[in-house]
């Protein structure tokens, strides 16, 4: 908050710190705070796996409008920059930048006050190469005289992003490291958390005094390591109303720990309630242990497909996009309300709560039981043959229209979500997508050519319908770099 009201700050103030740190939960209380305070000039905040959210394409034209929303002075500007400029939208992202905020903001009357752009999780943009050129343009407002416009941003440490502000000069910026801050300050937080929300469950369950005590403060202190993902996640697992919050707080102070590494007692708080809240309490005999695979196959299906998937969408959703029933995919998702937002509304998309949990399920040597382990590539090719099943099934005229030649904008939305349901929708989007990030095998192909030889046209409809056409170009093209490769292969 200082470097926002110092006039003489650099321009960009990076955050940066590993996951679990904090950011995010920073970035939106400076957001927060801003906002009140009518300073916040704009804010975007980036997650992998949400389709408008996780790529750059339409990050400066967001920007763009709320910065006409928060500062009225330049609207005129930016109207004209569209007016002249038709189709910026689809231009690349140096043009956008430049026409509809650099150019608005250089040409605004002078105005007496800073303001602030907020842009969290740089890192889950989905193109490095968008990553670095963001950094580079951004960078130019530091040149700024009549509007002067700073950027809040944050994000995990990696290389990527380390190379694109090695590109900026000194004068651009500065940076802040946040697990570089002393563990007693961070501990004397999270055991602020702890002691302040066990306290509110106390009540609220009627728990005896004392409950829970010094020492187990400081036990859970000592486990989350420094992370407040541990804290939060313990906290919403401990509330978990499975077997009550006293037995739920012994699980994992039972729990053994995890091999040594930065996030091993993270690791452990993932794996002892995944065992608890997909397993529960079965034992050892046969049955029971072929029952636990059950459901152990059943929680890789569900949530294997939340973790590499490319939009989120809702339950009920995902349950037909799988082919699996909705009660089946809601009890497997309704159990794990600490690692995943399971929203009661079931017209809202599920998604993860933090990308630390997609993190430890991808990586074998964090994740030590393998029943709950994410092959991604295996994940990936399921996931393809379901698209395929689903888009094979599409026929001419899927909207029943009146005559050729009807307009997109003629057809009411929802007689095309009636006719290409939310599942539908993915699939035409992210057959390829999963194909190529999985286990291509010659059988695949076939079907990918039968496919194109029945169903070619029908995609297409279904793309259109959508206003996904434009995607479903850049598809074909990858579609036939890659079989030029892999038909040798075969």
């Amino acid at each position: 908050m200082d470097w926002c009201d110092d006039p003489n700050s650099k321009c960009i103030f990076w955050l940066n710190g590993m996951a679990g740190t904090g950011k995010s939960t920073i970035s939106r209380t400076v957001a927060q705070d801003l906002a009140e305070k009518k300073r916040l000039a704009a804010s975007f905040f980036f997650t992998r796996g949400n389709k408008d959210i996780s790529h750059s394409r339409m990050f400066f034209t967001t920007i763009a409008a709320q910065l006409a929303n928060s500062l009225p002075v330049l609207r005129p500007f930016i109207s004209d920059a569209i007016d002249n400029n038709p189709g910026i939208i689809k231009r690349g992202l140096r043009e956008q930048w430049r026409q509809l905020i650099l150019n608005p903001l250089m040409n605004a009357p002078t105005q007496s006050i800073q303001l602030i752009v907020v842009i969290d999780a740089l890192d889950e943009c989905d193109s490095m190469e968008d990553i670095q050129l963001i950094l580079l343009l951004l960078a130019e407002a530091k040149d700024l005289e009549t509007v002067r416009i700073k950027i809040f941003l944050t994000s995990r440490p990696e290389i990527p992003i380390f190379d694109g502000f090695r590109q900026l000069s000194g004068e651009a910026y500065q940076d802040f490291i946040l697990h570089n801050i002393p563990l007693d300050i961070v501990n004397a937080d999270i055991s602020t958390f702890f002691v302040q929300k066990l306290s509110s469950l106390k009540t609220k369950h009627g728990l005896g005094t004392p409950w829970p005590d010094e020492g187990v403060i400081e036990q859970l202190v000592e486990r989350a390591a420094g992370l407040f993902i541990y804290a939060a996640t313990t906290l919403r697992f401990i509330q978990d109303d499975i077997d009550g919050p006293e037995e739920q707080l012994s699980l994992i102070l039972t729990a053994p720990k995890s091999p040594r590494s930065a996030t091993k007692h993270l690791d452990g708080i993932y794996t002892t309630l995944l065992q608890h809240s997909v397993l529960g309490k079965r034992g050892d005999d046969q049955e029971c242990e072929q029952e636990c695979e059950q459901l152990a196959g059943r929680f890789r299906q569900v949530v294997g497909s939340l973790v590499v998937m490319f939009n989120i969408m809702p339950a009920r959703n995902l349950a037909q996009l799988l082919q699996m029933p909705p009660k089946t995919v809601s009890r497997t998702l309704g159990s794990l309300r600490s690692v995943l937002n399971v929203p009661e509304n079931e017209s809202q998309p599920v998604r993860l709560f933090h990308l630390s949990f997609r993190d430890f399920l991808q990586d074998s040597q964090r994740c030590r039981d393998p029943r709950f382990q994410i092959d991604e590539k295996e994940t990936h090719t399921r996931l393809f043959r379901k698209c395929m099943q689903h888009i094979s099934q599409l026929q001419e005229n899927i909207c029943d229209l009146w005559g050729p030649g009807v307009l997109i904008t003629e057809i009411p939305s929802d007689t095309i979500q009636r006719s290409l349901p939310p599942h539908v929708q993915y699939a035409c989007r992210y057959w390829l997508d999963h194909w190529r990030l999985g286990n291509p095998m010659e059988e695949d192909i076939k079907t990918i050519r039968q496919f194109l030889e029945q169903h070619f046209l029908h995609w297409l409809e279904g793309l259109s319908l959508i206003g996904e056409v434009s995607n479903g170009v850049h598809m074909i093209r990858t579609l036939e770099e890659i079989l030029s490769v892999s038909c040798n292969a075969y």
